[in-house]
């Protein structure tokens, strides 16, 4: 794992959106295509806003969720909808925006439908991840009812998972998609988050799902 730690969150921001850009311009020099996979939350709206002015390649990069709460578009909980709002936007709307949500009761439904999309896209070019306090990562939270499923070396791509915390249905790629990678950079923000950062570094994934991603990935931190 490497750590950066910056003085404050804009320059934080700012220079993880210049490392992101700089990843996906050269995986699409070198493969002629690039795939960015990204978090939901507010936390990464400033990363966003910042990519989402900057002149890339925009129409050979896709763009797909880490994960995504099983809720439709119009809700205020949709991740896509934030993303739309966010990183969809000025150079950025000419990218290619690969869906991990469709309409049905449940996730189960459209799993396999959902990972025939995202398979020409892996492995990630550039995967940014954020993490709770109780070091979730994606949707892979501690006690999650398939939690080892999605750990495994063999899971699928996709996965549906239910947890107390995380409220409603969830699909999320699975540990060994987002450890595939070939660029992992995790964003936190705050002391709180910072400590179960450290508390992770010597837990299991089943304890501390973030550390089935950690050994590979670069940590950017501020205050």
């Amino acid at each position: 794992m490497k750590l950066i730690e910056y003085p404050d969150r804009e320059l934080l921001f700012l220079s993880l959106a210049n490392d992101i850009a700089a990843q996906l311009a050269d995986a699409v020099r070198q493969h002629g295509r690039a795939s960015f996979s990204v978090p939901g939350g507010t936390t990464p709206g400033p990363v966003f806003d910042t990519l989402s002015g900057t002149e890339l390649p925009w129409d050979q990069i896709a763009v797909f969720l880490n994960d995504e709460r099983w809720v439709s578009e119009d809700s205020p909980r949709s991740n896509t909808r934030l993303l739309r709002e966010r990183l969809l936007r000025g150079p950025a709307h000419r990218a290619h925006l690969v869906p991990l949500y469709a309409p049905a009761e449940a996730p189960e439904e459209m799993l396999e439908a959902l990972s025939d999309g995202i398979r020409p896209h892996l492995p990630i070019s550039v995967l940014l991840l954020g993490m709770g306090a109780d070091m979730h990562t994606a949707s892979l939270f501690p006690g999650a009812d398939r939690l080892a499923q999605a750990l495994a070396p063999d899971a699928p791509v996709l996965m549906a998972l239910r947890a107390e915390a995380a409220g409603e249905p969830r699909i999320t790629l699975t540990a060994r998609v987002l450890c595939d990678a070939m660029n992992i950079h995790i964003l936190i923000t705050g002391a709180e988050k910072r400590a179960a950062l450290e508390r992770a570094r010597h837990l299991s994934a089943e304890q501390a799902p973030i550390r089935a991603v950690l050994d590979n990935a670069t940590v950017h931190w501020a205050e």
